[in-house]
């Protein structure tokens, strides 16, 4: 990594602002291929962060690319393989509860036997990323530093940072979450809506093996989640109502595990918590479009949806990887990255991946988060048709994994 200058006002092919673990991660890839390249972090480095209580589930083609970062060596201890996903409907039924089990043997043999995924804790992930970034030739790392203002032009656009800099750039990603600067800047609407949920999130001790299945109970009030984590641990997702959920995780911890078990121990077993507990709030916020002049909207700035499925942060990395072969393909052939033309090419990509996802999680939830008497036996139809027929098993595990020819190539 190199040091900026006090006064930086070079121009560089590509800039990265912010540095979540999408943003990293295409600084990283960027300037591994050759491209200059300047990350615009707004995180001080002398104040410790607030733990994260996030684990997020990685699915085979997304950990393929994050171990291109070279990332994923500093995390083999910390990680679960994801060996399974399991999704019960919990409401009322005649005859039992309808389920779908995907697992490792749903996919192609033909690999070195990965599993659908890795199931790797937020915390550790950023750190990984951090510790690649430092040390990543052609990469420009700004701590400590907001995006103030963007002005594009006909060959680039000029960056106002905090502290009066400016910088030039041939195309700037805007990887700076829900409420992006950079896709103000440039006039990007967003449309969606809000749950009027949150998500209660905390990490327990449970009483039986998970054998690395991430299950999914869908109840009537909201879906509930354990993620496998290693010691034969779990991180809990638990929907809940707007507010419920903050005042669940504010409760002394043993109000919590006492609530936890009377709901859900028919479900997981016994569990006791173990760390802190924290709630955030359940939206879907999609951008209209994903590009505009010299801009490419990656992650949470283009599309923010229900972690349901645990494809929210996959997203991202899939708007990574489209990028860096659409960047790559315009250098080899002589054309401008930040061009419009190549933009929309990595517009049409994308788009329709990111909003059919949101929409297909928006409808499940709204599906499954009833006991609707008429909607109980399509769900119990749809549950049991994915879990018994093979091919459409298999097909649903590959796009659940992101393990499909048509993905970017870093993922494949």
């Amino acid at each position: 990594m190199k040091t900026p200058h006090a006064e930086s006002d070079r121009k560089y092919d590509l800039a990265v602002v912010g540095a979540g673990s999408v943003g990293t991660s295409l600084a990283i890839l960027a300037a591994q291929r050759g491209f200059s390249v300047v990350l615009i972090d707004a995180r001080n480095p002398d104040i410790t962060p607030r733990p994260d209580t996030r684990t997020f589930a990685i699915v085979r083609g997304s950990w393929r690319l994050l171990g291109a970062t070279g990332a994923t060596a500093d995390l083999a201890d910390l990680i679960e393989p994801l060996n399974g996903l399991e999704a019960i409907d919990g409401g009322t039924h005649v005859f039992g509860r309808p389920s779908v089990l995907f697992t490792n043997e749903d996919l192609p043999k033909d690999d070195d036997g990965e599993p659908l995924g890795q199931m790797v804790p937020a915390g550790a992930l950023q750190a990984a990323l951090d510790k690649v970034c430092a040390r990543t030739d052609g990469l420009t790392w700004l701590r400590n530093t907001l995006f103030e203002d963007m002005e594009t032009h006909a060959a680039g656009a000029t960056l106002t940072l905090s502290g009066g800099r400016t910088i030039e750039a041939g195309l700037v990603a805007a990887c700076d979450g829900m409420k992006s600067s950079v896709r103000a800047c440039v006039g990007i609407k967003t449309e969606g809506h809000d749950y009027k949920q949150s998500v209660f999130a905390a990490n327990v001790q449970l009483s039986s093996p998970h054998h690395g299945v991430a299950r999914q109970l869908f109840t009537p009030e909201g879906p509930f989640a354990t993620l496998p984590m290693p010691d034969n641990q779990a991180n809990l997702a638990w929907y809940m109502k707007r507010g419920a959920a903050e005042a669940l995780a504010d409760l002394p911890v043993e109000e919590v595990e006492a609530e936890l078990n009377a709901r859900f121990a028919d479900f997981a077993g016994p569990m006791k918590i173990v760390g802190p507990a924290t709630a955030y709030p359940l939206v879907m916020q999609l951008a209209t479009r994903m590009v505009g002049p010299r801009t490419a909207l990656l992650g949470d700035s283009a599309h923010r949806i229900s972690p349901l499925a645990g494809q929210g942060l996959n997203l991202g990395i899939k708007d990574v990887g489209a990028l860096i072969d659409v960047i790559s393909e315009a250098r080899d052939t002589g054309l401008d990255p930040g061009s419009d033309v190549m933009l929309e090419k990595y517009e049409k990509w994308r788009r329709f991946d990111a909003a059919a996802s949101a929409m297909f999680m928006d409808g499940v939830d709204r599906a499954f988060s009833n006991d609707s008497a008429l909607l109980k036996p399509f769900r119990g139809i749809a549950l049991t048709a994915a879990n018994k027929i093979g091919p459409l098993r298999r097909a649903m595990a590959r796009q659940a994994s992101a393990d499909q020819a048509h993905q970017p190539s870093l993922m494949r």
